[in-house]
């Protein structure tokens, strides 16, 4: 079992990373393998819907978004942690999934997938929110904790105080392992479900 984790934060040893870190070593007791990806220091544009990655088989901007992508795909879960920036993910992490995922085109099904948050005070739940779209719309199953994914701090190692938060950071990898290994047994016994032949629709005929 494997777990890619993406770090958002332009902070290499800032709360995010208190997060990331308690995640690592509860995996670690579980047997489970990590791979930390500190993307939030990265120079990371957005997608401009060229298509050329239907093409090639990768995007355009030839940057570290090219270098995750065979790692994802290896991978037996995902997880994105992000500093909150007026109620969202910040845009270097929402710049780095637009592209991972539409660059992409191997099936994600069942990989599973778990945002999160790391915030002063608000704006948790909107962004826990918007990192679960990436994984909901792509077949993969979002592991759960006891609470929304979210950590609070503000100065660097505040996070180190929030009790809650780091129990709810072991918990997430506690349940994401079990979902992996038990989706391991399943495919092994049941394969992966059957996908239909996509019927893309409008809302303009």
């Amino acid at each position: 079992m494997k777990v890619l984790i993406l770090n958002g934060s332009p902070r290499k040893n800032g709360n995010t990373s208190i997060a990331v870190n308690e995640l690592v070593k509860t995996f670690q007791e579980e047997g489970v393998e990590t791979e930390v990806c500190q993307i939030g220091n990265k120079d990371i544009r957005g997608c401009i819907a060229c298509g050329t990655c239907f093409k090639t088989g990768k995007c355009v901007f030839d940057d570290v978004v090219n270098e995750l992508a065979p790692k994802f795909e290896e991978a037996d879960g995902l997880i994105a942690a992000t500093p909150v920036y007026y109620a969202s993910a910040n845009a270097t992490m929402i710049a780095c999934l637009s592209r991972l995922f539409y660059s992409t085109h191997f099936n994600k099904t069942m990989k599973v997938g778990a945002g999160v948050v790391v915030a002063r005070r608000g704006g948790c739940s909107a962004t826990f929110d918007e990192l679960n779209k990436f994984f909901t719309i792509s077949g993969m199953p979002v592991a759960s904790s006891q609470y929304w994914n979210n950590i609070h701090g503000k100065v660097q190692g505040e996070a180190e105080q929030d009790i809650e938060g780091l129990q709810i950071m072991r918990t997430l990898a506690r349940n994401m392992s079990f979902l992996m290994k038990s989706i391991a047994l399943g495919k092994e016994k049941y394969g992966v479900p059957e996908k239909e032949p996509w019927q893309p629709t409008n809302f303009i005929r």
